[in-house]
């Protein structure tokens, strides 16, 4: 399959022989919040897998729960009821330390500013998180220096984030997300500070490097020509999730 091409099952339904195992896995996972006196019941009897390699993508307007579901599938948040897996354990019956170093190590986070910071290089962006994780500066310099030509930045390594341009910024953002080489990738819209045409190059970054890597990506998109690189694609309607189909006409919701 390739861009272009975009593939709508129903959650809970994944391409198995054609993606990597499970990585991640929501059954039955709800989650309201109190409003006042009133209970706004946000996300309602979620079915989700993640496998690796797969692009799967969620679309839908704002307030519509998109975040919490994100929060919930990135193990920001505990649900009120269902079960969370990851890697085939019970993600909810982990303590607060193990769920820390599981975010850290396994999952990746990209949003829609990207957070560099700004008095360092692009390839040092992406080696602090494997500092930080105690990998050799020659190695997370290395692994900085390969994402960032996989991502179409070799000649931009020691440039800071101000003399880059947006596009590329975002670029370095994903990379920085994929350092430690995670299960997950999380990203809530991702290009939604970009133009239409940067948005699909760097979405096509994105697509590529996770089939390269491995990866399981699911992103919440305003965007709607994005998802012909997806290969699936829900919607979230009154809490529940349920496949997305595009209407003719219209690049966003």
């Amino acid at each position: 399959m390739t861009p272009g091409e975009p593939i709508v099952e129903k959650a809970g339904a994944p391409m198995t022989e054609q993606f990597g195992a499970q990585v991640l896995g929501l059954s039955g996972v709800a989650r309201s919040y109190k409003s006042g006196d009133k209970v706004l019941q946000v996300l309602k009897s979620i079915d989700l897998t993640l496998h690796a390699g797969e692009v799967s993508g969620l679309v839908g307007p704002s307030g519509s729960g998109k975040s919490t579901l994100l929060h919930v599938a990135g193990l920001l948040e505990k649900p009120d009821a269902g079960e969370v897996t990851f890697l085939g354990k019970n993600a909810l019956a982990m303590g607060d330390r193990q769920r820390t170093l599981t975010r850290r190590l396994q999952l990746g986070f990209v949003y829609q500013f990207h957070h560099l910071l700004p008095e360092l290089s692009a390839v040092d962006n992406i080696a602090a998180p494997l500092m930080l994780n105690g990998v050799s500066r020659r190695n997370a310099t290395k692994r900085a220096r390969a994402l960032l030509e996989q991502m179409g930045l070799r000649d931009r390594d020691h440039h800071r984030p101000g003399a880059l341009s947006g596009g590329e910024q975002q670029r370095v953002a994903i990379a920085r997300a994929l350092a430690n080489s995670p299960k997950v990738l999380i990203a809530d819209e991702p290009t939604g500070n970009l133009d239409p045409h940067t948005s699909g190059s760097v979405f096509q970054s994105l697509f590529d490097i996770a089939r390269q890597e491995g990866v399981a990506v699911l992103v919440a998109t305003h965007n709607i020509a994005l998802t012909s690189y997806m290969d699936r694609v829900w919607t979230l309607d009154d809490g529940r999730l349920i496949p997305f189909v595009a209407s003719a006409g219209g690049d966003s919701v």
